[in-house]
């Protein structure tokens, strides 16, 4: 029962469309009418502020981030440890993710879950969380072309937990990956035929 639980609080947390909110609170209104139409703070940015899309980065992180650790300290049972594989912290680290990308609040359209994941990732386990950033900031720095840096990430969290010995949480993580994967599909063909923007770009 405390799985059912961990997905559904996962699920919220991650729904809260904070890139949307703090857009339209900012004047600078639907930022689904703009960019790649999506939620996350890389298409806020694309609206020239870059104090809005920091902040809307650090929230979609945290919401990540308390969601696996609220499962994991309020729904953990005797028989459901946070290390299972079917724990609630691993549970609530994939309907975090499932939340931003498909809020039901915005018939199911939302971020593509790279800076939830983030926030996830830190949640089951700091060394998980160091390397998401870490391959996030650098790939970010070498490339300037945020959705390759997002993707590698992700990649990367699965690798390291599985290499680090978090086996419990790499069925989640691969999860996640295919999920995050599967929704920059477009960014893949572009990346493929060199027209994906970088940082800073309108597009």
């Amino acid at each position: 029962m405390d799985v059912l639980w961990a997905a559904l609080l996962g699920y919220l947390c991650g729904s809260i469309p904070f890139g949307l909110i703090l857009a339209r609170l900012a004047g600078l209104g639907d930022v689904r009418k703009i960019g790649s139409g999506n939620i996350g703070a890389t298409n806020v940015l694309r609206t020239g502020n870059k104090a809005v899309a920091a902040a809307t980065l650090l929230l979609d992180l945290a919401k990540g981030f308390v969601a696996v650790l609220l499962a994991a300290h309020l729904l953990t049972g005797p028989s459901e440890m946070p290390g299972a594989i079917l724990g609630p912290a691993p549970v609530a680290a994939v309907f975090a993710v499932i939340g931003h990308c498909f809020p039901v609040w915005l018939g199911f359209k939302g971020g593509k879950g790279v800076a939830t994941n983030a926030g996830v990732s830190l949640g089951l386990a700091w060394p998980i969380g160091l390397a998401y950033a870490l391959v996030w900031l650098g790939v970010l720095a070498a490339s300037r072309i945020s959705s390759l840096a997002g993707m590698s990430a992700v990649v990367a969290a699965a690798i390291v937990a599985a290499v680090l010995g978090y086996a419990a949480y790499v069925p989640a993580l691969v999860l996640i990956a295919l999920i995050v994967l599967w929704l920059h599909r477009e960014n893949l063909k572009r990346l493929a035929n060199g027209t994906e923007p970088k940082v800073g770009s309108k597009e």
